[in-house]
């Protein structure tokens, strides 16, 4: 089985969200089997910051979908999506 590298989209609730403890809150929350290589920060407008998760996870069917599911059940994640993904070689 090989593995894939997915950059996820967090976007938080408002511009008032502390970024540093939502970031905590996304390492702590991140599923068994998944590899967290970092989370940067990206200025959408208006003061919003997103938040860009990089993962490894397994070549399998749905292998996002844990890390998306235990991310949207994070404290002040207004929504969570998959950016990119790609095949590790």
């Amino acid at each position: 089985m090989g593995e894939v590298v997915a950059v996820i989209k967090i976007m938080p609730n408002g511009v008032d969200v502390d970024l540093e403890k939502l970031k905590e809150n996304l390492a702590v929350a991140v599923p068994a089997g998944v590899d967290l290589k970092g989370i940067a920060e990206e200025p959408i407008a208006f003061g919003l910051v997103a938040l860009m998760a990089t993962v490894i996870v397994g070549d399998v069917e749905g292998g996002t979908d844990s890390v998306e599911n235990a991310f949207a059940e994070v404290p002040d994640v207004e929504s969570v999506q998959v950016a990119e993904i790609g095949r590790l070689l």
